[in-house]
């Protein structure tokens, strides 16, 4: 039978839940998701969880609840632990049709033939030992107890394909081998699951990485056996490292939930994941979801591997906290600092506007305005402004303070501060009147400047900050 695959676009991400979502699955999930959007098409999330043994369902929860993270919504949804009934139905035809057979081979007679193959130099593959036995013979010892996997029978044929990305792509199927596709009838195994699958839920693209290549020919095989018509592929370039080499494992092994939890916008994950392999016509870095769904075109993939660069993840995320309102900062910061800060919101919702524009990530927010909440601890010689005495330092404070004494709290503002402070650092100086000023303020080494500092804390609470720093200085 051969199956006519609609015309409209249909495309899946099929993540196994055997541990925490990634950055390069995720990136396979984005890809698809913009393609189904961008060509007004469908877009599937499937769970391939029949691997008992290593499926979690926290995993599963994982992947969903990031999915929703990222904004990526699905059509359907599917898990493959729900669908063993489908499996069986064409296993039993590909036995029946006598394009798949048992194979009762021990894991100790695959071995020695594997050892044999590699001492003629002869690359390893399933020797065929178990074809000889009829269909008969085979139900005959499987109703015997006997253990016994299915294979597929791979025709004997060059295997070719388009790819998207990458054009062109053939495999000689001789070199693959009768391949696994069950345990038994219920239990099926990846490269059989995926093509019933992709066949019942009528998938018309396969977008994947690069990892995937190799499995193609052997799905595209079991495809044509089963009378089902191919699907069309892409397959994604590697993701690489800063100096190109292959990605390890102390990148791919950081989870989507960790950069959640270290303070990382979702626009800016969805931003950066796509320039990995991709990029729009223009020189564009920053592009909403909305824009990203506009600009998509698999034609734009490249074939060479995608760098992945933590300093322009950074990056990219302190442009999207720049441009957020700092109301809106507010409520997604709340996970990242202590809950008496949360008391006052409007202190909250100031020290964002002052500080957002050297956060990097929400959760530098509690190292970088600590002080605006808790009264800070410095040494007295953080106040000296090069080398300038100890008493001038203290005179100029002490000048400060009495500015800032006769300002109107109505004023207290940034813009009428410097308006009034400024013209005297023509006579004291910048540095001598300014640093003091700033670091009395913060107790820190880099901060926001002194004007925005005293906009957030106000009058009262910054003219007490001056004079625990006269005190520190006067060693009171």
């Amino acid at each position: 039978m051969t199956a006519n695959i609609p015309k409209n676009i249909r495309v899946r991400f099929a993540p196994s839940p055997t541990g925490p979502l990634h950055i390069g699955s995720c990136r396979t999930a984005l890809f698809n998701w913009l393609f189904a959007k961008n060509q007004g098409g469908e877009f599937i999330l499937r769970i391939e969880n029949t691997d008992v043994e290593r499926s979690k369902k926290e995993y599963e929860d994982g992947i969903v609840e990031g999915m929703k993270w990222l904004g990526l919504d699905w059509d359907e949804f599917y898990r493959q632990s729900e669908r063993l009934d489908i499996y069986e139905k064409y296993l039993k035809q590909l036995l029946d049709e006598e394009k798949a057979y048992y194979c009762f081979c021990s894991k100790e007679e695959l071995e020695a033939d594997r050892q044999a193959m590699l001492s003629q130099g002869i690359a390893p593959k399933y020797g065929g030992r178990c074809k000889k036995f009829s269909k008969q013979e085979s139900e005959e010892k499987i109703n015997k107890g006997e253990s016994a996997v299915i294979r597929f029978k791979m025709p004997l044929k060059e295997i070719e394909f388009h790819d998207m990305i990458r054009g062109k792509v053939k495999f000689n199927s001789e070199l693959i081998g009768d391949i696994v596709i069950a345990k038994n009838l219920k239990e099926p195994l990846y490269n059989f699951g995926v093509v019933v699958d992709d066949y019942e839920m009528k998938i018309s693209h396969i977008i994947r990485g690069e990892d995937h290549l190799a499995n193609t020919p052997k799905q595209i095989a079991i495809q044509e056996a089963l009378g089902f018509e191919n699907v069309k592929y892409a397959h994604l370039p590697l993701i690489l490292t800063p100096d190109r080499r292959k990605m390890s494992k102390r990148y791919l092994d950081v989870a989507l939930e960790d950069y959640r939890q270290n303070g990382y916008l979702a626009e800016a994950i969805v931003n950066f994941t796509v320039f990995l392999g991709w990029h729009p016509v223009d020189d564009r870095e920053i592009l909403s979801l909305e824009d990203l769904i506009k600009e998509f075109d698999i034609k734009r993939v490249q074939k060479a591997g995608a760098v992945f660069n933590v300093d322009k993840l950074d990056w990219l995320n302190s442009q999207y906290i720049k441009k957020m309102d700092a109301s809106e900062l507010a409520l997604k910061i709340k996970n990242f600092i202590p809950s008496q800060w949360q008391s006052d919101e409007e202190l909250l919702i100031k020290a964002i506007g002052a500080e957002k524009e050297r956060m990097r990530t929400l959760a530098e927010f509690k190292d970088l305005a600590g002080f605006f909440f808790e009264l800070p601890n410095y040494e007295k010689n953080l106040l000296i402004w090069r080398d300038a005495a100890p008493e001038k330092i203290i005179e100029n404070l002490k000048m400060i303070a009495m500015e800032l004494e006769k300002i109107d709290e109505m004023m207290f503002n940034k813009k009428d501060l410097e308006q009034i402070i400024m013209p005297l650092t023509e006579k004291y100086g910048v540095g001598d009147l300014l640093w003091p000023l700033r670091t009395a303020l913060s107790g820190k080494q880099a901060s926001p400047g002194p004007f925005e500092i005293l906009e957030v804390l106000g009058k009262k609470e910054s003219l007490k900050r001056i004079e625990i720093a006269i005190n520190k200085l006067q060693n009171k």
